[in-house]
């Protein structure tokens, strides 16, 4: 009765995921799309810093407000909100459904983990761009103080310090895993370029190379800043996407530094708009 129940449970869960596939595609393509232009803000506003031209060095909720003080802005971040729904629904259906066949064993169920993460990074991203759109009050602090509240709050648990660094140690993992990515990963498997030039799928696979590493650099200094933190025993010592960049700013030749990256997390973003076009997406 119970294998009986299970199978029937699983074949309903198939079916309504096939059924619903065509709209998870869909959905995820505007997330790609709403997620680019995020980072090519970012990276934008980090590189006229870096130029000594205004702009600053923000994380994605700044890139949010930014867009919403442009004209229509409001309806803008609208859109990014179901874009980054989208992104975050067929996120949820990798992890839940396993389309891509990554497997039950410890390497699959620890992707299917990070696909989990994902959307619920990416739904808390779109719950604060529909906020900002609808003026629905303030909301919670956001990049390094964010940062640092959530660290204050872990660090002052039973193990928390252990905590705090073993999750620093594993944002570090991820920056380095995205750094080797960027130059193993077959990104033209990932993408149908076929109507496509040999030059514009030449220049596709650099900004995608060019983006996951300057993510990596990211992701791997926001993994250093809490591992400090945990060592410290100092919340003030995290930082967010936006103190990463100003970290770099503040080093020797730091503008320079600074700039790189910029340039790689808008290549990031625009490779994220490519995705939203020519994405190979297994839904169901």
């Amino acid at each position: 009765m119970t294998q009986f129940s299970t199978g029937a449970v699983q074949s309903s869960a198939q079916r309504a995921a096939h059924e619903a596939a065509p709209w998870v595609r869909g959905l995820a393509r505007a997330g790609f799309a709403a997620k680019g232009l995020v980072y090519v803000v970012i990276g934008a506003l980090a590189l006229q810093a870096a130029l000594g031209r205004g702009g600053e060095t923000t994380d994605s909720g700044g890139a949010l407000r930014t867009i919403l003080q442009q004209p229509y802005g409001w309806v803008l971040l609208a859109v990014i909100a179901i874009g980054l729904v989208g992104y975050a629904s067929w996120r949820f259906v990798q992890a839940a459904m396993d389309p891509q066949g990554v497997g039950h064993d410890a390497k699959g169920i620890a992707k299917r983990v990070g696909y989990a993460i994902s959307g619920i990074i990416h739904a808390a991203l779109a719950l604060e761009a529909a906020r900002l759109a609808f003026g629905f009050g303030p909301g919670g602090g956001g990049g390094d103080t964010g940062a640092q509240d959530w660290t204050a709050m872990v660090l002052a648990q039973p193990m928390g310090r252990w905590i705090i660094a073993a999750v620093g140690a594993a944002v570090v993992v991820v920056g380095l895993i995205q750094l080797v990515q960027a130059y193993r990963t077959d990104l033209p498997e990932r993408l149908d370029l076929s109507r496509l030039g040999p030059t514009a799928r030449e220049w596709v696979v650099r900004f995608g190379r060019m983006g996951m590493a300057a993510r990596g650099i990211v992701f791997g200094l926001i993994g250093i800043f809490l591992v400090r933190a945990a060592m410290n025993y100092d919340p003030g010592q995290a930082r967010g996407i936006g103190g990463a960049l100003q970290s770099l700013h503040e080093q020797p030749y730091g503008p320079w530094l600074l700039g790189l990256v910029a340039i790689g997390l808008i290549a990031y973003g625009l490779f994220e708009g490519v995705q939203a076009r020519y994405r190979r997406i297994e839904a169901a």
